[in-house]
């Protein structure tokens, strides 16, 4: 089962299952942040009928419901939640109803019905502010700056409780550092519903006449060229580490009832880089402007991902080339 399983990280997670060879998955999606309309993308693409259930994870009745129709789930690769940073700050409440209550249900799920592995969708921003850099997994948790970063923290310390008195199943948290790019085949990629705010999407509906300009929010950080430094790191390779995590739980058996694993490139990319990037790769000269700080941002955060190497076997297998040019090619597919 994969839940947001027609979202941005979701979606592509169901192609590079079907990819492997090796499962079958379900996807649960309420389609609140998503477009249904992927679906039959992820059909076309791996040429599978894929099984969806128009699902509100936090309404638990119908959740379990799709377990007493679906009788072997093994694993489940738990992506739902809402994950805007500004809008986090916004309505925080929405956030910490909505990611925390969505995953006491799946916590409670996989103890009634027997689902042996769980692979939780975490994020780098629990971090907070950092110090020392690269960061790896001994790096202190530190202050959350926004409702977002704080949902994924107590939600990694509900599966370090529940992993105490629940063993019989096995948890991985993966903690994201900033996924980007399409999938390589240019038919399907990140589509918010509202208007986005990360990085690439905006730079691609600039480049594509949609915005009329991409802001920076602060150029004045204590960094190399005053705007913020991200660990970008394609969304297929996010999608096949989680591949790689059940992989990984399935064949240890002495892998930890918990645990928690980074996942980046290891590089850091400034803002202002990547638009230079963008610049060079698409041939499209963005309008830029430079705006103040935003509420949540970090100066820079990349990642030291060597548990992710050893215990996975995962490496990342595109470039920022690949990131930038596949999101290109799906925003011109997705404006046709």
């Amino acid at each position: 089962m994969v839940t947001g399983g027609l979202g941005y990280i979701g979606s592509q997670t169901i192609l590079e299952l079907i990819r492997s060879g090796e499962y079958e998955p379900i996807a649960v999606d309420s389609c609140v942040r998503s477009n249904p309309e992927t679906l039959g993308r992820l059909e076309a693409i791996s040429g599978r009928k894929i099984k969806h259930y128009l699902t509100d994870i936090c309404d638990k009745e119908n959740f379990f419901r799709i377990f007493e129709e679906e009788k072997n789930i093994a694993a489940i690769i738990h992506f739902a939640a809402f994950k805007s940073v500004p809008e986090s700050v916004e309505i925080p409440l929405e956030y910490y109803r909505n990611n925390l209550g969505s995953l006491e249900n799946v916590l409670e799920a996989c103890t009634k019905y027997s689902v042996k592995q769980l692979i939780f969708s975490s994020s780098c921003s629990i971090y907070g502010d950092v110090e020392k850099l690269p960061v790896d997994e001994s790096t202190p948790v530190g202050t959350p700056f926004c409702p977002y970063a704080h949902t994924k923290q107590i939600g990694e310390q509900m599966l370090r409780f529940y992993a105490d008195i629940h063993p019989e199943t096995k948890y991985i948290a993966l903690r994201y550092f900033n996924p980007i790019g399409a999938d390589m085949s240019g038919k399907t990629g990140e589509e918010p519903k509202d208007a986005p705010n990360n990085l690439l999407p905006i730079m691609t509906q600039v480049a594509s006449g949609q915005r009329e300009c991409l802001s920076v929010f602060g150029t004045d950080y204590d960094t190399r060229d005053g705007s913020c430094i991200r660990d970008y790191i394609h969304v297929a390779d996010i999608a096949d580490a989680h591949v790689k995590a059940l992989q990984y739980l399935e064949k240890e058996p002495n892998a930890p009832v918990f645990d928690a694993i980074n996942l980046g490139s290891g590089n850091g990319v400034s803002v202002l880089e990547m638009i230079e990037a963008f610049d060079r790769i698409t041939g499209v000269k963005l309008n830029v402007k430079r705006t103040g700080r935003r509420a949540g941002d970090v100066p820079a955060i990349y990642s030291n991902s060597t548990k992710a190497h050893t215990l996975l076997g995962w490496h990342c297998r595109h470039n920022l080339d690949d990131m930038i040019s596949s999101a290109w090619k799906w925003e011109q597919e997705r404006i046709r």
